[in-house]
């Protein structure tokens, strides 16, 4: 069998897996019951905005507050403030946002509620170094996570015990009953660890943050190693008695957006098979063992028959091997595919990020087929070189073959989806 555009197929998958992270769907199953007192909004990440205004669309009641979202991802909303501060590293806007949202919460009484509406992207939206450290060694700390290939989940250990407002300890700056709903794009859907967990509280430990920081080989400032080694620097506990009356809901996440994106390719006549929704890893690794199951589909119809997709989500890492290079997770997972497909005209891929942005730069990830290393070098490019320059925005540039959507609203992390025909 043989589809009339591989590419139209590939991107009706996404467009179906972001549809069903759409955050007015579990917002309108999770919404909390009415205080006596007030209704306070907070909230962080890249789909926050989108989650603020689906919320209000929904509750009938007065509502108030404030979220902060990326450049670029705000919208209107009727009573919810909405700032934009930078993502991937952070800015003074964020640092100011930070302190908007532990004012907006501190002053609350037992009889208000506090909405928390907390996606992915939070951790770098919401900088608030403690005491001793500056906004600047904050920014260097998320560099050198962002180039550490460490997971996602080890990476917001760190951060959750450098900051006065993660781990927990913007939920406990209020006397207010906290509600937090969720998207997730964390592998396994820890909630504490979505945004670094502002919100909802975790096991973790400054001395688990020190052990990531040796096992990364971070070279962090000293002050923030000497933070780290004070009992200053130790998050509130999941049995603090402060979230005592506090609830938390996932409302979207990878895997259910992975099941609507199987059920499409099912009404397609195409066999859906999902790897998982939980996938970490290094991108160009994780590319190659992708690879080696298409191409034992395409030659042998095994362990999947033709036609056939296979899915998958998560979170994968990009250790940096090069300054200069433009592009993400996503990105650098395609280009490594493509270089291990080369040839298989059967074979089609889509990697993109669910939040519409992968990296820094303003697509959401990039197609890869069995021709890409072919039309790379058709247009000067080393695919090789490409890949070792850590430069996959700028050689799928070169080609055409980026795939943007703009914001989409939402956030549950990597989408992949390789088709055999």
């Amino acid at each position: 069998m043989t589809l009339s555009s591989p590419r139209d197929f590939l991107t009706s998958l996404f467009s179906a897996a972001v549809r069903a992270a759409d955050p007015l769907t579990g917002i309108t199953a999770h919404l909390p019951e009415k205080p006596d007192g007030r209704t306070v909004v907070i909230g962080a990440g890249k789909g926050a905005a989108q989650m603020a205004r689906a919320l209000e669309s929904v509750w009938d009641g007065p509502l108030e507050g404030v979220v902060v979202t990326r450049y670029g991802y705000g919208c209107e909303t009727d009573n919810i403030e909405i700032i934009e501060a930078a993502h991937p590293v952070p800015d003074a806007a964020g640092l100011a946002a930070s302190r908007r949202l532990i004012d907006t919460v501190a002053g609350l009484s037992e009889d208000d509620l506090v909405i928390a509406l907390i996606c992915g992207g939070g951790s770098a939206l919401l900088p608030s170094p403690p005491e001793g450290l500056t906004l600047q060694d904050e920014i260097l700390l998320n560099e050198l996570l962002l180039a550490s290939g460490a997971p996602i989940s080890a990476m917001n250990v760190v951060r959750k015990h450098l900051s006065t407002i993660k781990g927990g300890r913007l939920a406990a700056a209020t006397k207010a009953r906290v509600v937090s709903l969720i998207v997730s794009d964390i592998p396994g859907d820890n909630p504490a660890h979505v945004a670094s967990g502002p919100t909802v509280p975790d096991g973790s430990t400054r001395h688990d943050a020190l052990q990531i920081i040796q096992q990364y080989s971070l070279k962090l400032p000293q002050a923030a190693i000497d933070h780290l080694n004070s009992p200053k620097a130790d998050a509130p506990q999941p049995g603090n008695p402060v979230f005592a009356r506090h609830e938390h809901h996932i409302i979207a996440s990878a895997g259910v957006s992975l099941e609507a994106a199987a059920e499409f390719a099912r009404s397609q006549g195409i066999t859906p098979a999902i790897l998982s929704d939980s996938v970490e890893g290094e991108s160009r690794d994780v590319a190659l063992v992708h690879a080696a199951i298409a191409r034992e589909v395409a030659g042998r119809d095994r362990p999947f028959t033709k036609p056939a997709v296979i899915l998958s989500g998560g979170e994968t890492t990009v250790t940096l091997r090069a300054k200069g290079g433009k592009g993400g997770r996503n990105g650098e997972f395609a280009l490594a595919l493509a270089l291990a497909i080369d040839g298989y005209g059967a074979i089609h891929a889509l990697a993109a990020d669910t939040d519409g942005i992968d990296g820094s730069e303003n697509n959401a990830g990039a197609f890869a087929d069995g021709g890409t290393v072919k039309r790379l070098r058709a247009a000067g490019r080393d695919p090789r070189h490409v890949l070792d320059a850590n430069d996959s925005y700028s050689g799928f540039k070169a080609i055409g073959d980026l795939f943007e959507t703009g914001p989409t609203g939402t956030n549950v992390n990597d989408f992949r989806a390789i088709l055999i025909v």
